[in-house]
C-alpha cells in the first residue's frame, strides 16, 4: 500500500522556520521525506535549524531570510527557492507575534504592527507562493491560526484574536478561490504551545497548572503535538480538505 502520509520528493518551505513552532514543524516534514526550505529573519538561526533537519532526517535542506511583511522580500524568496529546487509543493506559514495590551490602552501603533505580521504576511505569503502551485494545479496551503480564531480571551489579547480570526476566514476564502487549481488551503489552530517564548509558563510550577487545568487533557502542549496534523494537511491524505481549521488543543474547543 502506497504510504499517503509520505512526503518524500516534495519541496516544502516553512515560514518562520526559526521559531519554536516553526522549527518543530519544519523537521517534523523532514521526517516525513520532505526537502525542506526554512525562512525566517535571521541568517545564523536558520543555518542552525537547516542543520540539525539535515542531521536528523537526511533530507536537502537550507534556510532563506525574508521579510513576510514585505511584498518584495516574498517574492525575492519564491524566487529563490523555485530557481534552487523547480518548484514548491508545500506552503506552511508558522510566523506570529502577540502583543499583550489593555483593550482600552491598546495603541494603534502595536495593533497594526499584530496585524502587518499575523495576516499581512499571511496573505503576502499566499499570494506568491500559491502562484507557483497555480501554475502546477497542485499544492499544499497550510496557515497557522489558534484557537483564539473562535474563542475569545482575555490577558489583553484582543488584537492576537482578531488577527486569529482574520487569518482563519481568510484561509477558508482563499481554499474557495483556489480549489479549481487543486490546490488545499488549511489551518491548524493550537492551543497554548511551549516555545522559547512560553517556557516562562511551563517553568513556573503554579503557572504550567493554571494553563493546563484550562485544557480537558490536563496539560501544556508541545510543538511536536502539533507535528502530525502538518504532516497530514501536506499530504495526499487531505486531498480532499480544503478551508478547515484543525484545532490541535487537548480538548478545548470542544468545551
Amino acid at each position: 500500500m502506497t504510504d499517503i502520509f509520505s512526503l518524500k520528493g516534495k519541496i516544502a518551505v516553512v515560514l518562520g522556520g526559526a521559531g519554536g513552532i516553526g522549527v518543530g514543524l519544519a523537521k517534523g516534514l523532514g521526517r516525513a521525506g520532505a526537502t525542506v526550505i526554512v525562512s525566517d529573519l535571521n541568517q545564523e538561526s536558520l543555518d542552525k535549524v537547516a542543520a540539525a533537519i539535515a542531521e536528523e532526517s537526511g533530507v536537502e535542506t537550507c534556510g532563506l531570510t525574508a521579510d513576510l511583511t514585505s511584498e518584495e522580500s516574498v517574492e525575492s524568496l519564491v524566487n529563490a527557492v523555485v530557481e534552487k529546487f523547480g518548484t514548491v509543493d508545500i506552503m506552511v506559514n508558522a510566523s506570529g507575534l502577540n502583543l499583550k495590551r489593555p483593550a482600552l490602552e491598546y495603541p494603534v501603533e502595536d495593533w497594526q504592527k499584530m496585524f502587518d505580521i499575523n495576516v499581512r504576511g499571511v496573505m503576502i505569503a499566499c499570494k506568491y507562493f500559491a502562484r507557483v502551485m497555480k501554475e502546477k494545479k497542485k499544492g499544499k496551503i497550510i496557515n497557522l491560526s489558534s484557537v483564539r480564531e473562535i474563542r475569545g480571551y482575555t490577558g489583553g489579547n484582543s488584537a492576537y484574536v482578531a488577527t486569529k480570526a482574520a487569518v482563519g476566514m481568510f484561509s477558508k476564502t482563499l481554499a474557495l478561490e483556489l480549489a479549481e487549481f487543486n490546490i488545499n488551503v488549511n489551518c491548524i489552530g493550537p492551543a497554548l504551545i511551549i516555545t522559547p517564548g512560553t517556557i516562562h509558563i511551563k517553568n513556573d510550577p503554579e503557572l504550567a497548572k493554571k494553563y493546563a487545568a484550562l485544557i480537558p487533557m490536563g496539560r501544556l502542549g508541545e510543538p511536536e503535538d502539533l507535528v502530525g496534523t502538518c504532516v497530514f494537511l501536506a499530504s495526499s491524505a487531505s486531498d480532499f480538505m480544503s478551508g478547515q481549521t484543525l484545532f490541535v488543543d487537548g480538548g478545548l474547543t470542544a468545551k
